[in-house]
């Protein structure tokens, strides 16, 4: 499986467009997007460690559970008894992608990053509040066939997505006003195609459709000149 999507990540998505930093969308991103589709089962277990050894989870992810339970007409409070708690959700203990799961573990490693300087702020915290407040008004109108901010900031590949493949720099607006649109963009689409898409989970497609829009982010969210102001100023 490694294999295979590494082959699709560089051989579709990179050397075609001409290798390193010329490549429009994220390889790791299409080769992930990739490996879902053709693997859904491999690319949501993960390792359980028990006194008896390390056994795979192969149940459904919350996502899945939630969109399956409200495709048979169940409300949300109903299909809640059959997803893990915030707690589990925070500290992992539930299906899920490998890497995605453990929220604490991504928040660390995210502020490393943003400690270090190799991220800037703006395009997870946009991301961040996108799906929280998309996914909040969704919420408020109607609690009974729409999950809460929380479940959605905590489950699937948000905070992953938010701190570690949106912050791609080839692949990622130059400028911060753009980088706001950017991760916001990205918080929207996931929270649409999570309620009604045919796939449970929407961060990876999110991304790679806001990859597309790139290019024009940075042409037309552009910062001012230095003195382009005054000039103008100047002419009136």
């Amino acid at each position: 499986m490694i294999i295979v999507g590494s082959v699709v990540a560089i051989g579709i998505a990179k050397m075609p467009y001409g290798g390193l930093g010329n490549n429009p969308f994220n390889p790791a991103l299409v080769g992930r997007v990739f490996m879902l589709i053709s693997f859904p089962v491999q690319m949501t277990s993960w390792p359980a460690v028990s006194a008896s050894g390390v056994d795979a989870v192969t149940t459904a992810t919350p996502l899945a559970i939630l969109k399956e339970g409200l495709k048979n007409g169940k409300p949300v409070s109903e299909i809640a008894s059959n997803l893990p708690s915030n707690m589990d959700l925070f500290l992992g203990n539930m299906s899920g992608s490998l890497g995605e799961i453990s929220v604490a573990a991504l928040l660390l490693g995210g502020l490393f990053l943003l400690i270090r300087k190799i991220i800037t702020w703006h395009i997870p915290v946009s991301m961040l509040l996108g799906v929280a407040l998309f996914s909040g008004i969704f919420w408020l109108i109607d609690p009974l066939h729409y999950a809460d901010p929380l479940f959605h900031l905590m489950t699937g590949g948000v905070v992953l997505g938010a701190f570690f493949m949106a912050t791609d720099m080839v692949t990622s607006p130059m400028n911060p006003r753009a980088q706001l649109i950017f991760g916001l963009g990205i918080g929207v689409l996931t929270v649409l195609i999570r309620i009604w898409g045919a796939y449970p989970e929407g961060v990876s497609f999110a991304i790679l459709i806001m990859n597309a829009l790139v290019p024009l982010l940075n042409r037309f969210v552009k910062p001012k000149r230095f003195g382009e102001l005054r000039i103008q100023t100047i002419k009136g």
